[in-house]
């Protein structure tokens, strides 16, 4: 079993200020026992709008306000109530402060969300409450003012941002914050659970529009040797625990699923929960590690299975760069694919690669080996590998997008409105495009506005949209809100992009994606998938892009025990001629509204399972750090402008989740 990391000092060696880059956890000297969770009845009036094929929903389900530590301390004021007006489409002001705190930018969407979850960091929240609220009765003590900014903390070599966030955290949960036995700590996080919980609660639409749809969610924020093993914890309705669970507490992913299994999904309240692994490209190998091997048999059988049930999706795209795929790591047979070079952030600086089965440390810094295991694509092939080698499928996972924005703005994926992307404090083209590394080595301009989930529902509730994610029927985007879909089948027709009737006769001879095919019916035959797409419309003012392509990814184990892939156009054309023009961001050439596609895996084998998953591909359009370079001046433009590691095109995409096939008997 993997051993829990403890360290003496927390946060000594940081330099950026992050949440994310807080180091080992603790011995954790504060467990609080959370009582079972309360059963909440879920009543609301039937939607008027049901889809009995689905419909495609948009959503962001990664989303820090005010009450994370790392959103307050780069003046983030949103509260939960704020982020969820602002995913309504309501104007919220955000940053930056004026001279009397207060935020002084009014910014909305120009299209509003379908629903959204806040996953405010479960770490520190009472300490944050504590801090900042001026009724508090700790409110002066050096601690709070340290973390205000109001006082300075002399550590040589530690930054500013760090030095503040010292005064909050310490060393475990500091005593002078929480009082005698921090009881005072645990009943102000009951009430700040609370608050999350209500504000989900009364932007929830219950009534026959469905216009709107909340979730309650924390994000479980595990940074082993600085790598991210984060987690967003996500809950169907509001029968949820008494307490979030914090890596303080609960600091193995183990130790996590089996308490949420444990006192949500098995507690007889009607709570149900699922976790969503987030950012596996910084997480050195540890974010799909295999870490059971070693262990009985039966035990490795059990936590394959349990992280299946419990963690069924993976957000591989947000502020923080893409984690579909990397090209150039051994033991991966198939030859380069072009697509995946985009918003990679660990590749500026050229990391080692991981030795096979080994992680690393210092990813979230721009530290440490990068490993097969930090990418969707080749974490989906491990899995096939250990559903050979003991029975069970641990990474049988759909794929997300998100934000993971601290500004408590949901949805902001414009790259025309770029303050989304570099995070909070960055307000202006010059804070933006500056030279300060912000995460993982790399500048604020290497990273990018975000992504979106998808999800394909009856309707936009609450138990549709979660039984979608646990069914895995999903999408990422990378912004935009293109709608693909995937089918897969023994029977489906070749003719099906020519119908009208396409879904309806895909559901009734095959699987949507995340789903898995059954046996192969008889030798010889094999698969044929259906992948199609719309383009997203956009704004009249600001259309969306048309699409270029779509592919169909394929990946298995070969007989030489390496990884395999392959990379398959089945709709429109990568050289349709399509283009941008630099000087003014004006798009022109060929594109299509939708794309349909169908195809039959020549190379199927029976005896090999595989993994499928399709990729829509825009056509290129300016990437947001050249729209803002596009606002200065020639000579008053930055080094990010002319940095060659920073594309100043993008081709916006969306992945569909996977459809396995794992062969006879699944």
């Amino acid at each position: 079993m993997r051993p829990l990391y403890v360290t003496a000092v927390l946060l000594t060696l940081l330099g950026t200020g992050c949440l994310e880059d807080w180091g080992e956890p603790p011995k954790a000297d504060w467990s609080p026992a959370s009582a079972p969770a309360r059963h909440v009845a879920e009543t609301r009036e039937p939607c008027r709008e049901r889809h009995p094929e689905r419909a495609a929903w948009f959503g962001d389900l990664h989303v820090h306000t005010a009450l994370s530590m790392d959103a307050w301390i780069r003046d983030t004021r949103t509260t939960p109530d704020a982020a969820y007006r602002f995913a309504k489409g309501e104007p919220v002001a955000t940053g930056p402060l004026g001279a009397d705190g207060r935020p002084t930018v009014m910014r909305r969407l120009a299209r509003p969300l379908d629903f959204s979850g806040v996953t405010d960091h479960a770490e520190y929240l009472a300490e944050v409450a504590r801090c900042t609220r001026s009724d508090s009765d700790v409110f002066d003590s050096t601690r709070c003012r340290l973390y205000r900014g109001e006082t300075e903390l002399p550590i040589p070599g530690m930054s500013r941002l760090a030095r503040r966030m010292l005064g909050l955290s310490g060393w475990g949960r500091p005593g002078g914050l929480c009082g005698d036995g921090h009881r005072v700590c645990r009943d102000t996080l009951v009430s700040v659970w609370g608050e999350i919980r209500d504000a989900a609660e009364r932007h929830y639409d219950r009534s026959p529009q469905c216009s709107f749809t909340t979730f309650v969610a924390y994000e479980w924020s595990y940074s082993p040797g600085r790598s991210k093993v984060h987690r967003n914890v996500v809950f169907r309705n509001a029968s949820v625990p008494e307490l979030p669970f914090s890596w303080i507490d609960t600091p193995t992913e183990e130790a996590l699923w089996t308490r949420l299994r444990a006192e949500c999904n098995e507690s007889g309240s009607g709570c149900e929960a699922l976790a969503i692994a987030h950012n596996p490209n910084l997480s050195n190998g540890r974010s799909f590690e295999i870490f059971w091997r070693g262990a009985p048999l039966e035990e490795q059988r059990r936590l394959a299975a349990l992280r299946a049930q419990m963690q069924p999706l993976v957000e591989m795209m947000q502020i923080k760069g893409e984690s579909e795929c990397r090209n150039g790591f051994p033991g991966v047979a198939g030859g380069p694919d072009e697509l995946c070079e985009f918003e990679k952030i660990r590749d500026l600086a050229a990391p080692e690669t991981c030795a096979e089965g080994a992680t690393g440390s210092g990813a979230m810094r721009g530290n440490g080996c990068v490993s097969r295991l930090d990418y969707a694509r080749y974490a989906l092939v491990e899995g096939l590998r250990e559903k050979s080698r003991i029975g069970v499928n641990p990474h049988r996972f759909g794929l997300i997008g998100s934000t993971d924005g601290h500004r408590g703005a949901p949805g902001d994926v414009a790259e025309t409105a770029p303050i989304a992307a570099a995070g909070a404090g960055l307000w202006t083209p010059e804070l933006r495009l500056g030279p300060e590394r912000s995460f993982a080595g790399a500048t604020a301009a290497h990273r990018n506005p975000g992504g979106l989930v998808g999800l394909w529902a009856e309707e936009n509730t609450r138990d549709a949209l979660f039984d979608a994610m646990q069914r895995r029927e999903t999408f990422a985007t990378s912004g935009p809100r293109i709608r693909p879909r995937l089918f897969a089948g023994w029977e489906l027709a070749r003719n099906l992009c020519d119908s009208h009737d396409l879904v309806t006769r895909a559901d009734a001879t095959g699987v949507p994606m995340g789903g898995v095919l059954p046996p192969q019916p008889s030798p010889g035959e094999r698969p044929v998938f259906v992948a199609s797409a719309l383009r997203d419309p956009g704004t009249r003012e600001e259309p969306g892009g048309l699409l270029q392509r779509i592919q169909i990814v394929k990946g298995w184990v070969g007989d030489d025990a390496r990884f395999h892939q392959r990379v398959v156009d089945v709709a429109g054309n990568a050289a349709n001629g399509a283009g941008v023009d630099l000087d003014t961001c004006e798009t022109h050439g060929p594109g299509a509204q939708t794309l349909c596609g169908t195809w039959r895996d020549p190379d199927f084998d029976a005896a090999k399972p595989a993994v499928y998953y399709a990729r829509v591909v825009e056509n290129p359009s300016c990437r947001w750090h050249w729209r803002d370079c596009l606002t200065l001046a020639p000579e008053a433009r930055p080094a990010a402008c002319s940095d060659a590691t920073l594309a100043k095109t993008i081709q916006e995409r969306a992945w569909t989740s996977p459809i396995w096939y794992e062969g006879a008997g699944d």
